[in-house]
């Protein structure tokens, strides 16, 4: 999810923990958990510092070890801890315990968007990406500032986020109906699918849709029930050749294939210089596909250039590379 949700999220776990007994007759204690579940909501995403090194780093570990259990563990004791320095005479298994499940909860609820997260790391060395819940979604974050402004008139705030959650819970259970109706829907549609990617978008109804299979890559929009396809591709695997083999050492090259499940790749070969792009086929937008990896080779294969990241036009994407070379 976005700061901003799991920012509120936090608020609301901390309301929530007033349903602790020891939380809500200890106004110290509530204190100390308050402010521990508001950065324990947002904790695992300090990993964003990686970006002040380079796209490559960030691609490959935001949301990778940072988001793991051993990590989980790690920030709930760090910002319970740190709590404690300012509130040492309050029960510290009541704030680690409230702190714990509110990183806890921040993991969890980044498994349901498109981008994922490595979420069972080092034992799965994989990306989790459930695929329906968007990493902004409106819905959510107004029910969570909703309960916010209902605790601040004088609501009772037990009972004000225990609806608040369970209608969040309700909206998941939704919204994986609806990516359930799309994958079936591209499953009868096509033969021979391998896998489908759903992206919901801020807009409730609309969805951005890849899918593989045996031989095709098909990129959809789904608004409404209705799914038009907008672009289809052979599918063709990496071939397995010097120039090839070269680029996918290229640092940039490895995050991107790390993190993307579909894409595809195009070789551009000029007088002086070969240009491998991949192209990640799961963020159309306005009739371009925006994250992209893009490495140039010299006539002996050694790399002279590369960049991985968003990028919405050629002329940013080569301005981006022009600096390198």
């Amino acid at each position: 999810m976005d700061t901003a949700t799991h920012i509120t999220m936090g608020v609301a776990v901390g309301g929530l923990a007033t349903i602790d007994p020891a939380v809500q007759q200890d106004p110290q204690l509530f204190q100390a958990v308050l402010i521990g579940a508001i950065v324990g909501s947002h904790a695992p995403d300090f990993d964003t510092i990686f970006k002040i090194k380079d796209n490559a780093t960030y691609i490959r570990h935001h949301r990778g070890a940072s988001h793991s259990p051993i990590a989980v563990l790690l920030w709930s004791f760090l910002v319970s801890g740190a709590m404690f320095l300012f509130y040492p005479e309050v029960s510290y298994l009541h704030l680690w315990l409230w702190v714990l499940f509110s990183v806890f909860l921040h993991v969890f609820v980044d498994i349901f968007n498109a981008y994922g997260t490595q979420a069972l790391k080092p034992f799965v060395n994989k990306w989790i990406a459930v695929g329906f819940i968007n990493t902004f979604d409106p819905l959510i974050f107004i029910l969570y500032i909703a309960g916010i402004l209902a605790w601040l008139l004088g609501a009772d705030p037990r009972y004000t986020f225990g609806i608040v959650f369970f209608v969040v819970f309700l909206y998941y259970i939704k919204r994986y109906m609806d990516k359930r109706e799309i994958v079936k829907l591209m499953q009868d549609y096509f033969d021979d699918v391998e896998n489908v990617i759903t992206q919901p978008t801020i807009r409730h109804n609309i969805w951005r849709v890849a899918i593989v299979t045996k031989d095709k890559f098909y990129v959809a929009r789904s608004e409404n029930g209705h799914v038009e396809i907008k672009d289809q591709f052979d599918r063709k695997p990496l071939p397995d050749t010097t120039e090839m083999n070269a680029a996918l050492q290229d640092k940039n090259v490895k995050a991107f294939i790390n993190f993307s499940p579909v894409y595809r790749y195009e070789i551009d070969r000029f007088d002086d210089y070969t240009e491998i792009r991949f192209i990640d086929l799961r963020y159309r937008a306005k009739d371009r596909y925006p994250f992209v990896a893009v490495v140039t080779l010299d006539k002996f294969y050694n790399i002279i250039t590369s960049y991985t990241g968003w990028v919405y036009s050629e002329d940013k994407l080569q301005k981006k590379l022009e600096p390198l070379t």
